[in-house]
């Protein structure tokens, strides 16, 4: 059997997951098809990835839940689903535009009374947060040059043991070619250096591959 080594062999695979593991769900394809009318950039999580960062919050019984880049809320539902009926999910979203899709696909799901979006640089919305009791999830997937901004306010604002996800972090394995130099890849190469002597955090980065293509996430645990 020839080795899968392309996208459609890896959307493939993902349709064929989930198929078995995720059902149709009315409130996801809502968001995905107000998000395409919209003219929302199409770089939203894939089903299986939103899918993943639910079990993941939801297995460290994750009550408060920070988000960093909204986009049309298909993560943030996700997430916001994971959460108790009293839980919080706090979403920072640049866009006014995409913030109000978000809005509307949110409140569509039946989530708006668990989610918060804060609209304006996240650099600066970031800063003013001073969550009690603290996060116990962040899930970073904003612009790839704040990154490690996004990473050090998070850790701030995550309790210990609590968990910070970055997204994008392999890019077709951009950020481990040096002779490619894009601000997305320093960026994530800034945030690379950083955690390898933060004696704060320990973490590992997972490659992925699938409908969104290759790509990958870095799992970081506050300690």
């Amino acid at each position: 059997m020839a080795e899968a080594s392309n996208i459609d062999d890896w959307t493939r695979s993902d349709v064929y997951h989930n198929s078995f593991l995720i059902p149709a769900d009315e409130a996801l394809e809502y968001a995905r098809k107000s998000s395409d009318e919209q003219g929302l950039p199409e770089i939203a999580v894939s089903t299986a990835q939103g899918k993943l960062l639910n079990l993941l919050a939801r297995s460290i019984g994750a009550k408060r839940i920070l988000e960093v880049g909204t986009l049309g809320g298909f993560s943030t539902i996700w997430l916001a689903r994971a959460l108790p009926e009293d839980g919080e999910l706090v979403t920072l979203e640049l866009q006014p535009k995409h913030a109000e899709v978000a809005q509307g696909d949110i409140a569509h799901a039946g989530l708006a009374s668990r989610v918060k979006i804060i609209v304006g640089p996240a650099a600066e919305s970031i800063t003013k947060l001073q969550p009690e009791p603290p996060f116990d999830f962040a899930f970073i997937d904003a612009d790839k040059p704040g990154n490690l901004t996004y990473f050090l306010e998070a850790k701030r604002l995550v309790r210990k043991n609590g968990v910070i996800i970055v997204d994008n972090v392999v890019r077709h394995g951009r950020v481990a070619d040096p002779t490619q130099n894009d601000a997305s890849s320093i960026g994530t190469r800034k945030l690379l250096e950083h955690l390898k002597t933060d004696k704060d955090v320990d973490a590992t980065t997972i490659s992925t591959v699938g409908e969104k293509g290759w790509d990958g996430f870095t799992y970081i645990i506050r300690l």
